[in-house]
């Protein structure tokens, strides 16, 4: 198959990857269901789910020397650098740990434009998820700096680069832009934008929100040469109630919030969990495996170093969610895709799927999103819907120049008929529209 079009696993590794997921065809207690809301959140890995808990029935506290207690404290020695070095390909810098990824984010840009005395302005967009646009805004009105936001591309549903760097001069101390977009689904150039605003100013600051898309392809802060990179556990595949943030060597020297005797590169204020590790090390354990089989498959030895094992196991993922995405657009022979379904429309659509994600902006005619989501739901499909009167989507929705959207993502370990599946229901809610 052309690669632009991806590549999808085969029916039995496919089934393998899904079964090690909890609830993936059904929620025990509504049933049988789709579950393409994994934007919102992701289907639970298994082990991620066991080793927390595993960690969590231990009384130990993990800054013991010896015994148990020494054994929690390696959940989270070894969990940091394998989170730095094998999901952010960092080469050096520190880990933020907070309750959430939208905290990490506020922590490291509040640092970084309350610690610096230079710089006039900083600049994020329109198309960021609230905690990396509001984190700028709070912080520049905190440090009296101009608040610049870049437009999106209303066509491409993304972010041009000529246009983000209009905003930026020498006086832009801090540039914020997302990875991908939780809505639009488009994949941003982080390096080329990295490498072109240090063009106009060399001392700039460059955060990257990752959070949306750690689960679809690899992160990597030293090649796309950012300060600050985010994730969200919950999001891939992992547990709620944790976030991680790579900060830089030179964000993690400037002053922070931690205790007074602590190294100057310790970001952890208490003891952090050690089960959110052990869950989050069962993740990339899990992207590892598929990283050796695709090696296996391609009858090419297994490198050991866990990073490369990373990369080629994110890499077969987004394969894998590109080749969804096609059919989900494109469609069968015997199931048309929603490009061809009357009545559905697919926002912000591109025929180039080399910088999106799996994620989908749609609406069908003639039907409000919200009911349309509960239609959905009566079918046995979870989607989500997006609307200019929630807070935490009509900055983007109105900048994308939508009235609104229904979300729709699958996720890597769901298969052809899962894709057939949701086509075929999304026919069956156009049609009753035509016919009412």
């Amino acid at each position: 198959m052309n690669e632009k079009h991806g590549k999808l696993f085969s029916d039995e590794y496919q089934a393998h990857l899904k079964e090690k997921f909890f609830h993936a065809d059904a929620d025990p207690e509504h049933g049988n269901r789709l579950f393409f809301e994994n934007s919102g959140g992701s289907l639970r890995l298994k082990k991620a789910v066991e080793r927390k808990a595993e960690a969590e029935a231990f009384p130990d506290c993990p800054e013991r020397v010896r015994g148990r207690g020494f054994e929690l404290s390696s959940y989270i020695t070894c969990g940091t650098q394998d989170i730095l070095e094998t999901v952010f390909g960092a080469k050096d810098g520190a880990l933020i740990t907070e309750l959430s990824a939208s905290q990490t984010m506020f922590h490291a840009v509040g640092t970084i434009l309350e610690g610096i005395d230079w710089g006039t302005n900083a600049v994020t967009s329109a198309l960021e998820h609230p905690s990396a646009h509001d984190a700028v805004e709070y912080y520049c009105a905190r440090t009296h700096r101009e608040f610049r936001v870049v437009p999106a591309n209303r066509i491409t549903g993304g972010l041009d680069v000529d246009t983000i760097l209009s905003h930026v001069d020498e006086n832009t101390c801090l540039l914020s832009i997302m990875a991908a977009s939780n809505i639009s689904g488009n994949v941003m150039d982080i390096k080329e934008i990295s490498r072109r605003a240090r063009e106009i100013n060399p001392d700039i600051y460059i955060v990257s929100d990752a959070v949306q898309h750690a689960p679809h392809a690899p992160i990597d802060v030293a090649d796309w040469k950012v300060d600050v990179a985010n994730i969200a556990p919950y999001k891939f595949f992992g547990v709620r109630g944790c976030g991680f943030a790579y900060v830089s060597d030179r964000v993690a020297s400037l002053p922070h919030r931690k205790l007074i005797h602590k190294p100057a590169n310790v970001w952890a204020l208490g003891t952090p969990t050690p089960g959110n590790f052990a869950a989050m090390t069962a993740v990339i354990d899990y992207v590892c495996d598929i990283g050796s089989d695709s090696f296996l498959s391609e009858n090419t030895s297994v490198p050991t170093d866990r990073r490369t094992l990373f990369v080629k196991g994110m890499h077969r993922i987004h394969m894998q969610e590109r080749a969804l995405l096609y059919r989900m657009l494109e469609g069968t022979e015997k199931t048309p895709g929603l490009r061809h379904i009357p009545n559905v429309e697919v926002y912000v659509d591109t025929e180039d799927l080399t910088a999106k994600d799996l994620i989908i902006a749609m609406g069908i005619k003639g039907l409000d999103y919200s009911l349309c989501s509960q239609l959905y739901l009566e079918h046995g499909v979870t989607i989500f819907e997006r609307l200019k009167s929630s807070p935490y989507s009509q900055r983007i929705i109105e900048t994308l120049g939508l009235e609104g959207a229904l979300r729709v993502s699958p996720l890597h370990c769901h298969g052809r008929s899962d894709i057939d599946r949701f086509l075929e229901i999304t026919s069956t809610i156009a049609s009753s529209v035509s016919l009412s």
